[in-house]
């Protein structure tokens, strides 16, 4: 996979007028990374704190690139595991053989201090949030690193550490430039509750604010039958262009018959091997996606590994392993001003705020299928 650069001047500019516009969008917390048991072992990290971080041993010849997961962890194991096998499937056709070094939940700092020991000149990981937060407090002084997750909506990230991640704000404010690009003026936003999806709800407004939008109609999702109809009689009353479903997979399905034919868009956990009768009560409905889920057969991805998991959580933390490792071997020579290229997860592009953009493929379900939109 090859990386081109480009500038990016109005990058800040749009980081701090997009930071105002959150504030008056619908605010919400981060819901950290959660996935199944099955931990996999592959380098233990000791115990360790800042103030004893081992020194580089001169006689060590530097390793380029380190990878550092909570392989033992029993929560974040199977998630670690998946993130493992996508990353070393694009090494193995780079012929690179990168470093693993795993850690529980408790040892994130030693398992980096031991990565640093080792000479890496790039460092990936950590995959937890809360992980994320207890490495920053640490204070070690770090090579380039490369986090596979976010800090709390604006707070900086430390010198010499970037973010790629899978979080949906992204596709959010994707999903709001494109209702705009697809003529909508005014557009209302069904929410549920669930920290995920009001941070959807909040990106998506955020946004869509921040591009001249008016404050998005706000509907709360309810999943009883009479609420539905409710909404739905509200919605005939309501002049609006688009929608937002702002809802977990199955609550998709079920809200859009109450939703009729308004252009409707929704986050990619919608693409989630639903059976044929949720995929029929979908039709039109618009989300983004990674590649390597929509466009399995692309060339790019033909020389990697693709195992079969049981659920689309576990093959999109798996490209996130595949992106990961190009995003090293790209800093593993110092890091670039500017990167970026088409990826596994989607295309993606580093900001001046250290965080890597994504920009999945823009997908719809027709007639049971997933399609691009504007296919025939």
């Amino acid at each position: 996979m090859t990386a081109r650069c480009r500038t990016d001047r109005n990058a800040h500019g749009r980081t701090r007028w997009r930071s105002a516009a959150i504030a008056l969008a619908l605010a919400c917390g981060l819901s950290a990374l959660s996935a199944a048991q099955s931990p996999a072992a592959s380098d233990a990290a000791p115990e360790a704190s800042a103030a004893a971080a081992p020194v580089v041993d001169a006689r060590v010849e530097p390793v380029p690139i380190v990878l550092v997961l909570p392989l033992t962890s029993a929560v974040y194991g199977r998630a670690a595991e998946a993130v493992q096998a996508g990353f070393l499937a694009a090494a193995e056709a780079a012929k690179a053989k990168p470093k693993v070094i795993g850690h529980g939940d408790d040892d994130v700092v030693g398992a980096f201090a031991k990565a640093k020991a080792a000479g890496a000149k790039v460092i990936v990981g950590p995959l937890v949030r809360d992980d994320l937060k207890v490495l920053v407090a640490a204070g070690l002084e770090l090579p380039p690193t490369i986090a596979l997750n976010q800090l709390d909506e604006g707070v900086a990230l430390p010198e010499n550490v970037y973010a790629l991640t899978l979080t949906i704000d992204g596709e959010a404010r994707q999903l709001a430039r494109r209702a705009r690009d697809d003529g909508a003026t005014k557009v209302v936003v069904i929410a549920s509750d669930t920290p995920r999806q009001q941070r959807f709800a909040s990106a998506f407004n955020a946004e869509w604010i921040l591009a001249g939008g008016g404050a998005p109609v706000m509907f709360r999702f309810d999943p009883a039958p009479d609420v539905l109809r409710l909404m739905r009689r509200e919605l005939v009353k309501t002049p609006v262009d688009a929608a937002l479903l702002a809802v977990d997979a199955t609550d998709a399905a079920l809200a859009k018959p109450y939703v009729g034919t308004i252009l409707s868009y929704t986050s990619s956990q919608v693409n989630e091997r639903q059976p044929p009768e949720a995929l029929r009560d979908l039709d039109e409905v618009r989300f983004v996606d990674m590649p390597w889920l929509v466009d399995p057969d692309a060339a790019a991805f033909a020389d990697l590994r693709r195992p079969d998991y049981p659920n689309t959580t576990l093959d999109r933390l798996h490209a996130l392993g595949v992106d990961a490792f190009h995003v090293a071997a790209a800093f593993a020579a110092g890091p670039p001003a500017k990167l970026e290229f088409d990826g596994a997860t989607g295309h993606l592009s580093l900001d001046a705020t250290r965080q890597f953009v994504r920009e999945g493929r823009l997908m719809q379900f027709r007639a049971g299928r997933i399609v691009p939109v504007g296919a025939r």
